[in-house]
């Protein structure tokens, strides 16, 4: 029984896929622009130094085709037709050069090599008379290419090497050379040097440029990550600064804070005597110093750190607004609180968080100002909900009482707060003295929180 055959090994072509692949690569390079058809110098600041290459390919063309039509005609003795077709199609594409050098030295290139085998042809000097008193007439010297030609190509290179890859600056040197060996090889004996010449001065063309467009993008990435580093160095001074705040707070605030709870559930300790009422005052100071210190811990977690664990820590709504006019009535203030019926049932249905937490934070922030700006003022709070919305009044006459209020002047930040926490929930703010003394804030709030609507320059107003 014969035994199974083997697969045959694979065939070792590994150097030739390699080979078929760096050439596909190659003439895939030259084939397609490793930029977009837009000039250097595109994203400059000042106009001048956008149309600066402009200019100068304007310049280039200037030059280079009346002195390559001239040349063409002078020592190779082309007829006029023939040297102006000529000259177009060398020195006319490097208008191209600012926004689209690849393609500029495609067609560059090919006129040059085809303008080199119309040189081929018999010349005029050769069919000139021969004068007896002197040598013959010398014909032209200057194949395959005319030193013109041989600039322009440079120069062609040069904004070529400023914008492409290495693979294609490899590709167009070598193309270079196969076609100056090519001319060589055709006509060997009008061979005037320039063949071997062109090739070694584009290499060192193709280096600086190379070099030069290597050196700025090394530059512009430096800038990149100098700015990048700005950002983080900008984010860690405020991270730093947030973490100085909340230490401060922390050892200044929070100790205070922490005495004035303390003494307050002791005084009926320490105090012989002390009446119901005065009890009932300190419990109610306790209460509003643990209160404002837990606050501040939220406040603290959320300078410390990015604020999530300052936002996992339960928020204030409009369940805790009873409690909140109850510690104002404590203080002094005679705040009377009408919640609508329907309000409970719209927290029970799923109020937006959002929603509920900045119609607490409106109220607190009112009632602040009333006990800043108008101690002793009638005040009336009023929380409904219809329509879709939730509407927040307070509303506060003169104030009666005798002595001074605790702030004259305010920053108006209170207000600013407000407007900002409103905007974001996608409803409408209306505050302002009113015609007969006092003060008016009014806000209407979507029950669910929508998106924020662009902000509308607030009038100044204090807080």
């Amino acid at each position: 029984m014969s035994s199974p055959s083997a697969d045959p090994p694979p065939p070792a072509d590994g150097l030739l896929s390699a080979a078929h692949r760096q050439l596909r690569a190659l003439a895939h390079s030259l084939s397609h622009p490793s930029h977009a058809p837009v000039p250097p110098f595109a994203d400059a600041p000042r106009r001048w130094q956008r149309l600066l290459p402009y200019v100068v390919v304007a310049a280039l063309t200037a030059v280079f085709l009346p002195v390559t039509y001239q040349f063409l005609r002078t020592e190779h003795h082309l007829g006029d037709g023939l040297a102006l077709l000529l000259a177009l199609a060398q020195a006319a594409p490097l208008l191209m050069l600012a926004h689209r050098p690849l393609q500029a030295w495609w067609i560059i290139f090919c006129a040059d090599v085809v303008g080199a085998l119309v040189l081929l042809a018999p010349t005029a000097t050769e069919h000139l008379p021969v004068p007896s008193w002197g040598p013959p007439p010398a014909g032209p010297t200057a194949w395959p290419w005319p030193p013109p030609v041989m600039v322009g190509y440079l120069f062609t290179l040069f904004f070529l090497g400023l914008r492409e890859t290495r693979r294609a600056l490899l590709g167009v040197w070598l193309m270079t050379g196969a076609a100056g060996l090519m001319l060589h090889l055709i006509a060997p004996s009008r061979n005037n040097g320039s063949t071997f010449l062109l090739p070694v001065l584009g290499a060192v063309v193709l280096v600086i440029a190379a070099a030069l467009r290597e050196r700025g993008e090394a530059q512009r990435r430096l800038v990149e990550q100098e700015t990048i580093s700005e950002a983080e160095r900008a984010g860690r001074t405020l991270l730093e600064e947030r973490t100085r705040i909340a230490r401060e707070l922390h050892d200044v605030v929070a100790h205070h804070m922490s005495v004035i709870t303390v003494q307050a559930d002791s005084a009926p300790y320490r105090i012989e005597g002390l009446a119901d009422e005065a009890r009932a005052e300190f419990d109610s100071i306790a209460a509003s110093a643990r209160e404002s210190l837990t606050e501040m811990r939220r406040l603290l977690s959320v300078l410390r750190s990015d604020g999530t664990e300052g936002e996992r820590a339960p928020q204030p709504g409009l369940d805790r607004v009873q409690q909140l006019v109850e510690s104002t009535v404590r203080s002094g203030l005679p705040v009377e609180l009408a919640m609508g019926a329907e309000v409970p049932e719209a927290m029970h249905d799923g109020l937006s968080q959002a929603v509920d937490l900045s119609a607490y934070r409106i109220v607190q922030e009112a009632l602040a100002n009333v006990v800043r700006h108008a101690p002793g003022a009638r005040t009336l709070v009023s929380v409904t909900a219809a329509g879709g919305h939730l509407m927040v009044l307070v509303v506060n006459d003169q104030g009666r009482r005798t002595g001074p209020p605790l702030e004259t002047t305010g920053t108006g930040h209170g207000l600013v707060g407000m407007r900002e926490r409103v905007r974001l929930t996608g409803g409408t703010l209306d505050t302002g003295p009113l015609p007969e003394g006092g003060f008016r804030v009014a806000a209407r709030l979507p029950l669910s929180a929508a998106p924020a609507v662009p902000p509308t320059s607030p009038a100044p107003e204090d807080s």
